[in-house]
């Protein structure tokens, strides 16, 4: 039950017994005059430095810079209170020393009318040194947690980029955890596909018991072993190896294939075809009958500023050549007609945007279900030399740009017209392979209208074999 008058018992106690019920509060006090000089001091606790050089010194200059102004505050908030009022919170305030900071957290209270103002403080040496382990140990924390994350960096980066199909199963499941780029394609799964099925599913039906106590003798003995499967709807034998290990008290499977011919054999060495075809400076690719990338060399992934093989394998190829529902289309048709299509030029997409000149020669070939495949090269923009037209217009835009101060500006705007609408045609003939059905037909004219504009740009020598428009 509480003192009802506490104030008056307080009041009656003599100076001694008052620094008693101070330095019983705190380990150290201080005596403080009016003006915040130190002029007296108590040290109740053990262990603490010798500070009686303090006395005669202002409290304020006994402290740490950034600790000042706390001082300043302290003694502020006090001066303009009466007696016996309220005490200040607790405030931490940094002593320097040789040894370091000495940290003491202060209250100032007041014994009464004509007693000096008392600096309570309790020594928290042992508090701040917990805080700078705590501190230490968060730190310590946050870097494992960075190098935790650097090496899942490492290993996914790792694991993505291994050309043998590699998948992460549960030991007791059975079913697909992870799987890297290249177990799309053993399997010719869609990406994203694989995870949470079951490992037997994407094998041999025939093999299923015998995979099943493969995996179970693994994960007994806890020793990696290989065996012989087959991925299903596939003539190929798998040579799988399982490689148990623990992760978060569960017990995981590796599971790394190997592609082997139907006699077992591994293939040691690549066809001096594909090898070729790999290395060769022009880009190539080939595609399934819907046009879809199946495969493609280096040459052809730096055409296109592909991250890797496996980033475009997949995409259709008008994705990165040619311009969207025309050129890929009239390769086509003229593949599917001739067999082959020669130097055909258009444009490649790559993925900054950026759009290159390029020709293109095509083939079909009617095994498994039709392929197509397709050389391709880079070629700098260039006019065609052709007969000069009834009127000597510029060939080029430099020419187009000497004309400025020699001709009126109407009569410029007028040239770039037609210098425009004469490369436009040219464009289409050589996309089209000069078949001018095929241009009239992309450059929205009729037959005649496209008569008419390559005689009136000198282009008429070229209309010799009318065939092609009327055929």
């Amino acid at each position: 039950m509480p003192f009802r008058d506490f104030k008056g018992v307080v009041g009656k106690l003599e100076i001694s017994a008052a620094l008693g019920l101070v330095l019983a509060a705190g380990d150290i006090a201080l005596a403080l005059d009016e003006h915040g000089v130190i002029s007296d001091i108590s040290i109740s606790a053990e262990g603490m430095p010798d500070i009686s050089g303090w006395i005669g010194r202002y409290w304020v200059d006994t402290v740490a810079i950034d600790s000042k102004p706390k001082v300043a505050e302290m003694l502020a908030s006090h001066a303009a209170s009466h007696a016996m009022a309220q005490p200040d919170r607790w405030r931490q305030v940094n002593h320097p020393g040789p040894e370091g900071n000495l940290p003491i957290h202060y209250r100032v209270v007041d014994l009464g009318e004509g007693q000096p103002r008392m600096a309570i403080g309790r020594d928290v040496r042992s508090l701040a040194a917990l805080q700078q382990r705590l501190l230490q140990t968060q730190q310590s924390l946050e870097r494992d947690y960075l190098k935790l994350r650097q090496t899942e960096a490492r290993f996914r980066l790792l694991f993505d980029m291994l050309d043998d199909p590699l998948l992460i199963i549960d030991a007791t499941s059975r079913r697909v955890v992870e799987a890297n780029p290249a177990s799309y394609k053993l399997f010719k799964a869609k990406p994203g596909s694989l995870p949470n099925r079951d490992l037997a599913n994407l094998l041999d039906p025939d093999g299923r018991d015998a995979l099943i106590a493969h995996l179970g003798a693994t994960n007994a003995t806890g020793e990696s072993a290989g065996i012989m499967v087959s991925p299903s709807d596939s003539d190929y034998q798998i040579a799988m190896n399982a490689i148990p290990f623990r992760q978060d008290n569960s017990r995981m499977f590796i599971i790394r294939f190997v592609a082997r011919d139907r006699s077992g054999t591994p293939p040691e060495v690549v066809s001096p075809m594909q090898d070729i075809i790999e290395h060769m400076p022009d880009a190539f690719v080939l595609t399934d009958a819907k046009m879809a990338i199946i495969t493609a060399n280096a040459a052809f992934v730096d055409l296109v500023h592909g991250v890797s093989q496996d980033s475009v394998i997949g995409q259709p190829l008008g994705t990165f050549i040619g311009r969207p529902g025309i050129d890929l289309e009239l390769m086509r048709k003229q593949i599917d007609q001739h067999g082959q299509m020669r130097n055909a030029t258009t444009i490649v997409h790559a993925d900054d945007a950026i759009e290159e000149a390029i020709e293109v020669s095509g083939v079909r070939t009617e095994s498994h279900g039709g392929h197509y495949g397709f050389a391709i090269r880079t070629v700098s923009r260039r006019v065609r030399d052709l007969p000069a037209a009834q009127r000597d217009t510029p060939r080029s835009v430099d020419q187009l740009t000497e004309l400025v101060g020699r001709m009126p500006l109407k009569e410029i705007v007028r040239e770039s017209t037609d210098l425009i609408e004469r490369m436009c045609i040219e464009a289409a003939l050589s996309y089209t392979s000069d078949n001018r059905a095929s241009a009239a037909e992309i450059l929205g004219l009729s037959r005649q209208s496209l008569y008419s504009k390559l005689h009136r740009h000198g282009l008429g020598n070229l209309i010799g074999r009318k065939d092609e428009l009327d055929g």
